[in-house]
């Protein structure tokens, strides 16, 4: 079990700075882009800082990364299973018409060197995030299974920190695609499925 503990609090560092990860680069697309025009490194700079957000998420929250909710047994344990291989069920469906370049940012900022197809089949018939959706319930996965404090603190600094980030992404989706996203944006929710579409169709 303490195992499970520190591969969820590691987890839970990791997926709470995805977040401020993106947070870099939707609102300073246009500046990140320049970059790539001129042969400058982006993802030399990016990746790293990315790593150092998960060095300063763990420092932050190490004085208390074993701190315990005061529930035990099968049940929360099995809340947390479900929940993480429902993320990974996300992950899976979502990688379905989405190369690797687009789910890494390249497509964004490199508009010129990569076709800009909006994708609204598969799951992104049902919500227009199915990666962001599957990082919060594997947070909450990793909560449930392991009872920790920190865990739910940081599931809650995503969630917040998530939702700015969708923000800024939408209005880059805007931006590059137009009235084509305007219209999406009616007709499927940004995270939470309708409650008359189902992920399974």
């Amino acid at each position: 079990m303490h195992l499970i503990e520190t591969l969820g609090w590691v987890a839970c560092c990791v997926y709470s700075t995805i977040p401020s990860f993106w947070l870099l680069i939707h609102p300073r697309a246009e500046t990140w882009r320049e970059r790539m025009r001129n042969r400058r490194p982006v993802y030399k700079v990016l990746v790293p800082a990315w790593v150092g957000m998960w060095v300063l998420a763990g420092v932050a929250t190490w004085p208390w990364h074993d701190w315990r909710v005061s529930y035990d047994g099968w049940p929360a344990r099995a809340a947390g299973l479900l929940l993480i291989a429902e993320g990974i069920f996300l992950y899976v469906r979502a990688r379905r018409g989405f190369s690797p370049l687009q789910l890494s940012g390249h497509h964004e900022l490199e508009p010129e060197r990569h076709q800009q197809t909006l994708v609204v089949t598969g799951i992104r018939r049902h919500v227009r995030h199915p990666i962001y959706l599957g990082h919060m319930l594997e947070m909450m996965g990793w909560s449930f299974l392991t009872g920790l404090v920190v865990c739910w603190v940081l599931t809650g600094v995503a969630v917040f920190t998530g939702a700015v980030m969708i923000w800024t992404e939408e209005n880059e989706l805007v931006e590059r695609f137009g009235e084509s996203y305007r219209e999406y944006q009616k007709k499927v929710p940004a995270i939470v499925p309708s409650a008359r579409r189902t992920l399974l169709q």
